[in-house]
């Protein structure tokens, strides 16, 4: 099957090199060519079955894929570059040798697993909600919420954008004031578990996401990680008609 065209920057960012903002700077500056020919377009359109692409006079290899998982702390953006200069979750890396980018978003407020790769397919379907990779939280509420209101969870409220999926909603414990609790979701919209939480008049006091299909933090320090073992990402990639069966257990 004919692979399909792509511009220059995203081939260079799809190679592990580096973000696509570096690879449009590394294009302008005149190190990439295409044919021979020197590109300084990053919107050049690059057919991957003709096209030699070198970079730095070297032709441009593909790193090897590579997988980790981060126990991302508070306070941490989860994006490459601040324009504030806030710190990010790159800076919790270190050098693995390639460019990986986050599997999704955690909010700066929220901690918890963070998935990052250079495999852009692996990375795509952990997001596609047509294949319900359940991701669970633990939740703080800012006031004690009723069974009713735990309920209207479970079954589904209304956001600005539209209806959520049905999610298992289960009362960890109340303390005087906060109900604690954990949610999984089959969906990954922006700050999903806070709007629903909004949404009953409350807000999120604590947010940590805990786990991702079968992947369980463990052991993980917040603010290390670690390389995701062969086993562990086959077991997050199940197969449409598996996901579709494990949505049908949250109705």
């Amino acid at each position: 099957m004919k692979k399909p065209l792509k511009t220059l920057e995203r081939v260079l960012s799809k190679a592990g090199l580096g973000s696509r903002t570096e690879a449009r700077r590394w294009i302008s500056a005149g190190r990439v060519a295409v044919n021979r020919k020197v590109i300084l377009n990053p919107d050049h359109w690059v057919d991957m079955d003709r096209d030699k692409i070198l970079f730095d006079a070297k032709p441009l290899v593909r790193k090897e894929h590579v997988y980790l998982v981060l126990y991302k702390p508070k306070g941490y953006l989860t994006t490459y570059k601040d324009p504030e200069n806030r710190p990010t979750v790159y800076n919790l890396l270190g050098d693995v040798g390639t460019f990986v980018v986050p599997v999704g978003r955690l909010d700066l407020d929220t901690s918890g697993l963070l998935l990052l790769t250079n495999d852009t397919q692996f990375a795509e379907r952990i997001m596609n909600p047509d294949f319900h990779v359940a991701k669970r939280y633990l939740v703080k509420a800012s006031r004690l919420l009723t069974d009713e209101e735990l309920d209207r969870l479970r079954h589904g409220l209304e956001l600005e954008d539209g209806p959520t999926r049905p999610a298992l909603v289960e009362r960890l414990r109340d303390s005087e004031k906060y109900t604690h609790f954990e949610i999984t979701l089959t969906e990954g919209r922006n700050r999903q578990v806070r709007r629903m939480v909004e949404a009953l008049d409350a807000s999120v006091l604590k947010l940590v996401r805990v786990a991702i299909g079968p992947l369980r933090i463990g052991a993980l320090e917040v603010g290390k990680w670690r390389y995701l073992e062969p086993g562990e990402r086959a077991a997050l990639l199940p197969q449409r008609s598996l996901a579709r069966k494990a949505s049908t257990r949250l109705v």
